[in-house]
């Protein structure tokens, strides 16, 4: 395995990696108070777009990780907005 392959998989590993504690944290406490509904907003679209790019690249790395990150980041996005039973 060549250095460019392990630091982008590392990369893939992390980048998908770091949605879950906050994926985990909402579904324990139901609180979205402090999530930010544009920045979700533009990272879902930006998953959805890096998605489409490992796509048309036929680069399956960038499938994967990018769409279990919009797969996390949807669901925080979700949560966000839709109304909480009080």
């Amino acid at each position: 395995m060549d250095i460019t392959t392990l630091v982008g998989g590392m990369a893939a590993v992390f980048s998908t990696v770091s949605f879950a504690p906050q994926a985990l944290k909402i579904i324990r406490s139901r609180d979205t108070s402090g999530i930010s509904t544009g920045t979700y907003a533009l990272t879902v679209a930006g998953f959805i777009f890096w998605s489409a790019y490992g796509f048309l690249l036929g680069s399956w790395p960038l499938m994967a990780s990018n769409s279990i990150c919009l797969a996390l980041s949807a669901f925080i996005l979700t949560m966000k907005v839709i109304p909480q039973a009080q």
